[in-house]
């Protein structure tokens, strides 16, 4: 009989395959004292680990075929230079000569110190970015331990390979890739992991936090769905014929919305959208190229500030800004200014006084932290203004919550713009400054913020939670997490609203803006900029051409009077079987 085993979807397809076990997940170490003599000795065995986990990275960089996608090669760039970073080099010297002990434990506390900080950041992303230290410290204790960091894939080719794993790094998922992975399925792991980003990009279908897959027999045939997040073991002929049948239709599917490509994001009646892209590194550029964004409508700065030692000068900022305008030639690029918090030593390897807030989410964090610290701020700001020479640029603030910020930060830039000026840098007049609406309180005064920028960007994720109160990821409450609370769409009808009141465009740049249920009810709200994952561009393109506005103007309006999300969940449900689409 068949068992379905569940978790979490994070790169969608279906693939019938075989199971193989691979080891890639943490090692267990314990503490040994060492006598004084022999602290040098034991500093230097870690120093050789390291350079030999350096070259075991590098190798697998190098290994990755001609052609393929820029944001591959990143991800290993990101472990290399973490690699490299004093949190695990001198650090854990300086550990093994004071307290006189092994190597091993002296990199496991300071993996246990580095994980505790990414585990008080209150932006999911950044959150998930312990499992860096997690996989780059694991690589290094293999090596300390001689458990040689290797991938068997010597399995039976017949039919696709499917990998179980504790987890997966990025490295694992290359090599296994190189080698003919099909699909992989990990007990721990997170859809924002760089492991998931990867099978997204790569096109492995892939499900993480799946209890119970170590129990998995070795060679039994699976299915993976990878959009549904189901894994089913031991299949009858019923299930096989069903997921078949799927796989040839998603494959169909999938050759279809490629067509989409160069087709225009518009209504049936002709109302047209403007479909752009989020990411994260420059080298993300290319997924959005191939997917067909109008071009970027949120590049979140703040990666450049991790994983080293001091902060990216004005001119790396400059050469990282520049290489995405340039990629994308005419077409719209929003930068947002750094968006880290109080919690987050990580910000350039500059030392933070003063005690850690006791809720980072309410804390200095976003403008509030670039207001306070112009030594952050102004070689930023002198990078964008730059920058703005390239090519048109939206530049927008995060967590805006008052017209005080917005107009000090406005300030600033008009200063910064004077200096450059005074040294004789010549300046492009069109740079469009955006508040991003994300705090209830920019929403509630969005009419007044509205007078004093270009355009808005509504982050649904954090307005979410802090109109809710709740936290997305905190298992005890996260089922609160309600984007159809009728409080929510109202802070949102509020903002498209003051937009168009002050005929200011607004973007909306949250999950919700890749939600392909939610594109009808946010397009009859007034909602004309969608920016999203560059993987759902197409789908929600295609969803956007099957609409007829007429159609979603009631709708929005019916939505709007609602009284509890159970409702507007109700209306969107007999809307969509009103209104059932069809693949095209």
């Amino acid at each position: 009989m068949s068992l379905a085993l569940s978790g979490t979807g994070v790169a969608r397809g279906i693939i019938i395959g075989r199971v193989h076990h691979i080891q890639a997940g943490s090692t267990d170490v314990t503490e040994r004292k060492i006598s004084g003599k022999k602290v040098a000795a034991e500093c230097e065995r870690f120093r050789q680990a390291r350079r030999t986990a350096t070259e075991e990275l590098r190798a697998i960089r190098d290994a990755i075929p001609a052609g393929s996608p820029s944001d591959i090669s990143a991800f290993i760039e990101s472990h290399l230079l973490m690699l490299q970073d004093a949190t695990l080099s001198d650090a854990v010297v300086k550990l093994i000569e004071d307290r006189r002990c092994n190597a091993e434990w002296a990199l496991r506390m300071q993996r246990d110190a580095l994980v505790a900080v990414f585990e008080q950041m209150d932006d999911p992303y950044l959150r998930t970015r312990k499992d860096d230290v997690d996989h780059v410290v694991t690589r290094i204790q293999r090596v300390l331990l001689d458990q040689p960091h290797t991938i068997e894939t010597d399995v039976d080719d017949s039919q696709p390979t499917v990998v179980v794993a504790e987890d997966l790094a990025p490295a694992d998922v290359i090599t296994l890739h190189n080698n003919g992975l099909a699909a992989f399925v990990t007990e721990a792991g997170s859809p924002l992991s760089h492991s998931a980003i990867l099978a997204r990009s790569l096109g492995i279908p892939a499900i993480v936090s799946v209890r119970g897959a170590r129990l998995l027999q070795e060679g039994e045939t699976v299915i993976v769905d990878g959009q549904n997040g189901f894994l089913v073991a031991a299949p009858d002929e019923k299930a096989l014929q069903q997921y078949s049948e799927a796989q040839a239709e998603e494959k169909a599917w999938r050759e279809r919305l490629a067509e989409l490509k160069n087709q225009p994001a518009e209504t049936l009646d002709g109302t047209h959208v403007h479909l752009r892209a989020n990411i994260e590194l420059p080298e993300d550029v290319g997924v959005c190229y191939e997917n067909g964004a109008d071009g970027i409508g949120l590049y979140r700065t703040e990666f450049l500030y991790l994983n080293r030692e001091i902060a990216p000068t004005e001119q790396e900022q400059l050469d990282a800004y520049t290489s995405v305008m340039l990629a994308l030639p005419n077409q719209s690029v929003t930068i947002r200014t750094l968006d880290l918090g109080a919690d987050k030593t990580l910000d350039g390897g500059r030392q933070t006084t003063g005690p850690v807030a006791n809720n980072p989410a309410l804390g200095l964090r976003g403008i509030r932290l670039c207001l306070q610290d112009a030594e952050l701020f102004k070689p930023q700001l002198r990078a964008l203004l730059k920058a703005a020479n390239t090519s048109p640029l939206r530049v927008m603030l995060p967590m805006v919550s008052n017209l005080q910020e917005l107009q000090q930060a406005k300030a600033m830039i008009a200063a910064v713009r004077e200096e450059l000026l005074a040294e004789g840098v010549s300046l492009n007049q069109d740079f469009k400054l955006g508040a991003m609406i994300e705090v209830p309180a920019a929403a509630l005064c969005a009419e007044q913020l509205a007078e004093h920028v270009d355009f808005f960007s509504i982050g649904t994720n954090d307005l979410i939670q802090y109109a809710l109160a709740i936290d997305r990821i905190d298992d005890q409450v996260n089922y609160l997490y309600d984007p159809l609370h009728p409080a929510v769409l109202r802070l949102i009808s509020m903002t498209l609203d003051a937009g168009k009141k002050a005929n200011i465009p607004v973007a909306m740049c949250g999950e919700m803006a890749g939600d392909l249920r939610l594109v009808p009810l946010l397009l009859g709200m007034g909602l004309r900029e969608f920016s999203t994952h560059p993987a759902n561009l197409l789908e929600v393109k295609h969803r956007i051409r099957q609409l007829e506005l007429s159609d979603l103007e009631p709708l929005a309006e019916a939505a709007l009077s609602a009284s509890d999300a159970q409702s507007v969940v109700e209306l969107l449900d007999d809307w969509h079987s009103q209104h059932q689409a069809q693949r095209a």
